[in-house]
């Protein structure tokens, strides 16, 4: 008789174990802190002397604090975002072009829509604006989705270029300041449309936006009939049509409910930081936020702390450049890191190495 055909295979776990779901990330962190240090090592400078000149730029002085937040605002709305869309299996990378659509939409109220209303009136419309511009990016690659079966990945990504494109458009054309010498941008927005300000820092009422936002969510998600119905469609479209779940207009729904809150994110940046639609008005918040959302484990309580994490590597990462000559790529980098590490590490605790042919597991995973 032929022998059996042998071979290695993944076999996923039933439950991921409790205790590895919380270990494996922090170990994965550290590891990931190792390899970007042989990195740094390799660059010529001391790991060490790199990680603590980061935390002392981001954590280390109250003007590092006040960046350190405000670059925790963007990636905290935009992880929300793509993170409840994330929770359905809906793979929305397009928070980039949300976020620009947002601002776009929250412009227009500052500038021409609202332009004569006081505070009260101004603000408010400028946030229902943003929300309206991002969820409407949004529902355009969710009802390819829901109704052709068109990859949301595919579309999310290519209208990105579409969003930045119109910004720049409108900041060179149509809504270009005539009084800017010739740089690209809108008119400054009407005082009464500024964000509120923390004491004299940057920090803006922006960040109150995504911690309510992700106390919100997080009912939603836990608490709620749609958030159980949201989790069912993540884990098996089957099992939700056979439970008779709308599963059509819950993708239309989640997918603007994204996107209005990476629109939201982009309200916060130009009512809140720039008080006028630019250039480069995003670094690429939008696509950070993917890497936000799944450290966080999709949990938008956990986004906050992951959120207030990667401003900490960016704001350190910014402070390399000047204080130790290093590139400002070392930041990306870094997160690209940790990111890998923690895909790795979630694949360990859901699955385990089993050799074919054979009714023993090579390893049990760390779930077990």
């Amino acid at each position: 008789m032929a022998s059996p055909t042998t071979g290695w295979k993944l076999e996923r776990l039933p439950a991921p174990s409790q205790r590895a779901s919380i270990i494996v990330p922090f170990v994965s962190i550290i590891l990931a802190l190792v390899a970007g240090g042989v990195l740094i090592l390799a660059a010529g400078q001391n790991p060490i002397a790199v990680y603590r000149a980061m935390i002392d730029g981001a954590l280390g002085s109250k003007s590092g604090i006040a960046e350190t937040f405000v670059k925790t605002t963007p990636l905290l709305l935009t992880g929300l975002g793509v993170a409840v869309a994330f929770r359905m299996k809906l793979w929305n990378i397009g928070g980039e072009g949300q976020l620009y659509l947002g601002a776009i939409f929250a412009t227009w109220a500052a500038l021409y829509g609202f332009n004569s209303a006081s505070g009260w009136v101004i603000v408010p419309a400028m946030v229902v604006a943003a929300l309206v511009g991002g969820a409407l990016w949004g529902l355009i690659p969710g009802a390819l989705r829901a109704y052709l079966g068109v990859n949301e990945t595919i579309t999310t990504l290519m209208l990105n270029y579409i969003a930045i494109q119109l910004a720049e458009w409108l900041v060179h054309g149509p809504w270009k300041d005539p009084a800017s010498f010739g740089f690209p941008g809108t008119p400054q927005f009407p005082d009464a449309a500024w964000l509120p300000n923390y004491g004299t820092t940057r920090v803006h009422l922006g960040l109150i936006f995504g911690i309510v936002a992700a106390i919100i969510l997080w009912v939603m998600l836990r608490r709620t009939r749609w958030g159980y119905e949201i989790s069912v469609m993540g884990e098996s479209d089957r099992v939700a049509h056979y439970a008779g779940m709308p599963t059509k207009r819950t993708i239309l729904l989640v997918m603007a409910l994204s996107g209005a809150l990476c629109g939201l994110a982009g309200m916060s940046e130009v009512a809140g930081i720039g008080h006028q639609l630019q250039r480069n008005l995003s670094p690429g918040y939008g696509y950070t936020a993917i890497i936000v959302a799944w450290v966080a484990r999709l949990n938008p309580i956990g986004i906050i702390g992951v959120a207030f994490g990667l401003a900490v590597v960016l704001v350190g990462g910014d402070q390399l450049q000047m204080a130790m000559s290093l590139p400002a790529a070392i930041a990306p980098m870094l997160q690209g890191i940790i990111l890998f590490f923690l895909l790795g590490g979630e694949l360990l605790t859901r699955y385990r190495l089993v050799r074919i042919g054979s009714d023993v597991p090579v390893t049990e995973g760390a779930g077990d």
